[in-house]
């Protein structure tokens, strides 16, 4: 009999066959790089929650990367005699083993607290925290409470590495307790599986990206017949319905189908290889909107643990904007802002935006409400420049709805951002001749690199070179795409 990991069984939950893949094909998994950012911010919300709920350093630590696990469950049980904190406890029972994050002596029993990297608990939780709280239980640890510790994002960073309140524990002991024989169900389920004659058959659907997304879906999907123009395409559309009957491609779906507006439209310029261009009605939308017009965009950063005083867990923080200045005649001016020094951003870019963006004239953007959220959440933390920052969000305009409602082409699969759009309306542009940077995820990757100690001068300039880059193509491609959608496409810009 295979015992299981407490991870393994939560993969059983989620998809048979992700388990067995995950057994029998671990090589097959390609973990996105937001699954890999969230595996940092938990590795980091760990270590830092060690710190908060042993602020004497009193307690034992278990390396399950250096530990083999059976020196890791001797040492367990070691250190469970020394009633002393124990992070990483590992246990082995009934078939599966799981290792927890927090153990605190509580009078002749013990507390288990599991440390998870969200701002809320999510109904999986639940089960991870049963197994947990099974395996531990069956091995002979006696538990008075169990409890999950999530982020709190209303707590705000005082700095001075003082962490106490990041974290927000709540009570699960009797959820926990209640899913008791569940778990024995799923640890036999699962074992079931991995016994059986192969890779399970299950068809790809919701549970590829629920609870989390699996690295496997691009295996598991290029084992399934291929669509040329697949119904996913359309915006805000469940296709599981049709799946199921084996209806995957745009060309397949009955006509009796209800489609609104915009998916039919998709639909039709799919299938005929033509794109639609509503001119008239986009430069009327765009006409009230003279010039001089400045065009906008933010890159942020979201760190779960806050870096600067005075920010919260995952709030978004602007390191940099790029802004173009298009004139009443057609000149184009440019400015920027990047800070790279490692030092909280924030006000220097709030005033260099207050700087850039004039007096009067429409801002552009491409989703206004993210910049709008943005440079609220700036005049929120600096009250003296807070009149003139919402008086740049009284002059925000919208271009994502103008492309949406006037614009479709079939290159765009369905999608109306920003980088789906433009190779559509303006060819000659592209994110692919960018060096480095070339995505949002990119630029926080950049920008993460380029302010770690350990980063050299010459390395840190480059990326800076690549993010201004980056973001400077962001409000140029805005710039193209109004130009064309105002009807000024003889201007030469």
């Amino acid at each position: 009999m295979r015992t299981l990991s407490k991870s393994k069984l939560m993969a059983y939950r989620q998809c048979p066959r992700r388990l067995w893949l995950e057994v029998y094909q671990p090589a097959l998994r390609e973990d996105s790089a937001a699954t890999e950012t969230s595996f940092q911010t938990g590795y980091g919300v760990g270590d830092l929650a060690r710190k908060i709920y042993d602020p004497d350093q009193t307690g034992r630590l278990i390396d399950i990367q250096k530990d083999e696990f059976e020196n890791a469950f001797n040492l367990t049980q070691k250190f469970l005699g020394q009633k002393l904190p124990i992070f990483e406890a590992g246990f082995k029972a009934q078939g599966a083993l799981a290792f927890a994050d927090i153990l605190l002596p509580h009078k002749k029993r013990w507390r288990m607290v599991e440390v998870k990297s969200a701002t809320h608990i999510k109904d999986y939780y639940y089960e991870d925290i049963a197994v947990q709280t099974f395996v531990a239980q069956a091995s002979g640890l006696s538990l008075a409470q169990v409890a999950i510790a999530h982020i709190d994002n209303s707590w705000v960073y005082p700095g001075n590495s003082d962490y106490r309140g990041l974290l927000k524990e709540v009570d699960v002991t009797d959820e926990a307790l209640s899913r008791q024989s569940q778990v024995q169900g799923w640890i036999r389920e699962a074992q079931s599986i991995l016994a059986g004659g192969g890779e399970p058959k299950v068809t790809t659907g919701e549970q590829c990206g629920s609870p989390y997304e699996c690295g496997f879906y691009g295996h598991c999907s290029a084992l399934e017949p291929q669509a040329k123009y697949p119904i996913r395409w359309l915006p805000r559309f469940s296709d599981s319905a049709y799946r199921s009957q084996g209806i995957i491609d745009l060309s397949d779906l009955p006509s009796t189908v209800s489609l609104n507006q915009t998916q039919q439209r998709v639909k039709d310029c799919t299938l005929s290889g033509t794109p639609w261009f509503d001119a008239a009605g986009a430069a009327v939308d765009l006409a009230n909107h003279v010039l001089p017009g400045y065009f906008l965009d933010f890159e942020t950063i979201n760190p779960g643990i806050p870096t600067w005083k005075g920010t919260r867990p995952y709030q978004q923080i602007v390191f940099q904007f790029s802004l173009h200045r298009l004139g009443k005649r057609g000149k184009l001016e440019h400015n920027e802002f990047l800070d790279l020094s490692g030092n909280d951003p924030s006000r220097a870019c709030a005033e260099s935006l207050i700087d850039a963006c004039g007096e009067v004239g429409p801002v552009f953007v491409y989703n206004a409400a993210f910049e709008k959220a943005r440079i609220s959440e700036l005049s929120e933390r600096f009250k003296k420049l807070s009149k003139r920052l919402l008086a740049i969000n009284d002059r925000i305009v919208d271009l994502l709805p103008i492309a949406r409602n006037h614009y479709y082409h079939p290159s765009q699969q369905g999608s109306w951002s920003i980088k789906s759009v433009l190779p559509a309306v303006v060819p000659e542009l592209s994110y692919q001749s960018l060096a480095g940077v070339q995505d949002g995820g990119g630029a926080q990757g950049a920008f993460l690199e380029a302010i770690h100690p350990d980063t050299t001068a010459d390395r840190k300039k480059q990326l800076g070179s690549q993010l201004l880059a980056y973001c400077k193509m962001d409000t140029y491609a805005m710039v193209r795409l109004w130009q064309v959608f105002a009807g000024k496409t003889l201007w030469k810009l």
